[in-house]
């Protein structure tokens, strides 16, 4: 795909860049989706079964085991050209916010400096009471308990129910107003309110960016529209901006 020297030359003035990725980035690593991932034994749940603070309260085990499962799906895949495209592109601006949709932690393992993760991260547990305890996942116990205050720990990830962290999505939502350009990669634009960060840096004089396989209800708004894997276009982006 062609990129068009319109963009290129406004990004090329461009100081303020924020980012939201979605699950269609870490598709390109061979990663499912979330509920792409229920095969197998987990066929017969459903995500939201597994995915509540009820479904913990009812079954610690199950939950935790579904995590662990979808846990090594991530450690089995790695980053794309793509994750790796938005770590040189944050190299070249002074004000970037990468704001992921995605736990995986692609993102940082990549090497991405600046990035806010709305729900959370699957390779971190945090302990279910409260308490403040946040920490790498384990294997000991299933689940393990916390060492703090002995309740159990879980998964370090938004479940349904629970609201996004409010420090993440007021960061989130200043980086939005403050772009100068704002990019929509592999996302549906459907779930808010990260769908509505984009309609929100418009609002305020951005341009906006989707990078998208297929038409999003957001891409009537864009002012370009990259149809095509990401793992593709932003690597042929970031080689354009450093010409």
């Amino acid at each position: 795909m062609k990129i068009p020297i319109e963009l290129i030359n406004y990004l090329k003035k461009t100081t303020h860049i924020a980012v939201l990725t979605g699950a269609g980035i870490s598709a390109e690593s061979g990663l499912k989706t979330f509920r792409d991932a229920q095969d197998g034994h987990w066929a017969k749940y459903r995500p939201e079964d597994l995915a509540t603070p009820e479904a913990f309260t009812r079954d610690p085990k199950l939950v935790w085991d579904w995590y662990a499962m979808r846990r090594n799906k991530v450690t089995e895949a790695t980053p794309n050209a793509g994750h790796f495209a938005l770590v040189e592109l944050e190299s070249l601006i002074p004000n970037f916010t990468l704001i992921t949709q995605n736990v995986d932690g692609y993102h940082r393992q990549a090497g991405s400096k600046n990035v806010l993760e709305l729900h959370g991260n699957i390779q971190k547990v945090k302990c279910y009471d409260g308490c403040g305890v946040v920490e790498s996942w384990n294997t000991g116990d299933t689940p393990p308990h916390c060492p703090k205050c002995n309740a159990y720990l879980r998964p370090d990830v938004v479940w349904f129910g629970e609201s996004l962290p409010l420090d993440t999505i007021t960061a989130a939502h200043k980086a939005a107003l403050e772009a100068q350009a704002f990019f929509s990669i592999g996302t549906s634009g459907l779930v808010e309110p990260a769908a509505s960060l984009a309609h929100t840096a418009r609002q305020n004089g951005a341009i906006v960016i989707e990078i998208n396989l297929d038409p999003t209800p957001l891409t009537p708004h864009v002012d370009f529209a990259l149809h095509g894997k990401s793992g593709e276009i932003l690597p042929q982006l970031v080689k354009e901006l450093i010409k």
